[in-house]
């Protein structure tokens, strides 16, 4: 293979990020057909199709994410190298991004990406959105990884996979004084109010058949989609609150929290969701090994 042409190069990178021919040619002041023959020329060097055209878009498949992402080291290298001739030396960085539910545990998402904070050479980009938005964003090659507390449903025609990363305890937690010693699961609920996550967690439901179960209708204060702002309301506010206590590991250690109540039977699943892929992200690596290989009733090999 002859050396890689740095042209075609940029043309394909400015395509990428603006999206759309028409948006890049007006950019670069060139004629639309001039870079779609500078792409098909890259693309044939390198022996994969780098975008597929949806529309009027023009969309990375998995080589083209690829090619983007050393497309952009390549020429932030440039950019060093004038930095450093300037005494003002950069760092050159991998990418990994995750995405997560708002749902999930911020303390999870912490401990899942421990191991590469800090480093200098990695870049990390954390996104939040729906279940829908983070696997289109998944298959399109966008982010690298989802973190969920739902497994993806698998088919035949899906390139997704789950690993189940850990499985944590589900309590009940109050500001000391709340509760007191003679608190009673789940009768004492229909005195002490709560706060519960919403329905989109997979905890709430368990939860919901147990009170109807035992004929228990709780004080409902706030029902909260967001992880975080149900950490911040059970700190401030009288009320039991149902929540892993990952979601707390400081309020609890510090004292301004207690653990009420374990509840037998219930607890949380935390899964990453990530997609079959030819050129999979190296940094993965170093976060998936741990948690052994993806459930069998999740993925076929």
């Amino acid at each position: 293979m002859s050396g890689l042409n740095y042209n075609h190069l940029r043309y394909f990178r400015a395509i990428a990020h603006a999206g759309s021919l028409t948006r890049a040619a007006g950019i670069l002041n060139l004629s639309q057909s001039a870079l779609s023959v500078q792409v098909k020329a890259l693309e044939t060097q390198l022996g994969h199709t780098l975008f597929d055209r949806v529309g009027r878009r023009m969309v990375l498949t998995e080589a083209g994410r690829i090619a983007l992402d050393h497309a952009d080291r390549a020429f932030a290298a440039g950019d060093q190298l004038l930095r450093t001739l300037a005494g003002r030396p950069g760092i050159d960085q991998q990418v990994l991004r995750v995405g997560a539910l708002p749902t999930l545990s911020r303390n999870f998402q912490l401990n899942f990406v421990a191991p590469l904070v800090g480093r200098r050479d990695v870049e990390l980009i954390l996104i939040s959105g729906t279940m829908r938005e983070l696997l289109a964003r998944l298959e399109a090659h966008e982010i690298d990884v989802v973190l969920s507390n739902l497994p993806v449903r698998q088919d035949s025609h899906s390139d997704l996979q789950s690993w189940r990363l850990s499985q944590q305890p589900v309590s009940l937690v109050a500001p000391p004084g709340v509760a007191d010693a003679d608190f009673r699961f789940p009768q004492s609920l229909a005195d002490i109010p709560v706060l519960l996550p919403s329905h989109a967690s997979d905890i709430r439901p368990a939860f919901d058949q147990m009170m109807e179960r035992a004929g228990v209708v709780p004080i409902i204060l706030a029902e909260v989609d967001d992880m975080a702002m149900l950490r911040l309301m059970a700190r401030e506010s009288e009320a039991l609150t149902l929540v892993p206590p990952i979601v707390v590991t400081d309020e609890l250690r510090d004292g301004s929290l207690i653990e009420v109540h374990r509840i037998a039977g219930l607890t949380e699943q935390f899964h990453a969701i990530i997609q079959r892929r030819r050129f999979p992200n190296p940094l993965l690596a170093a976060l998936l090994p741990a948690a052994g290989p993806p459930a069998e009733a999740q993925l076929s090999p």
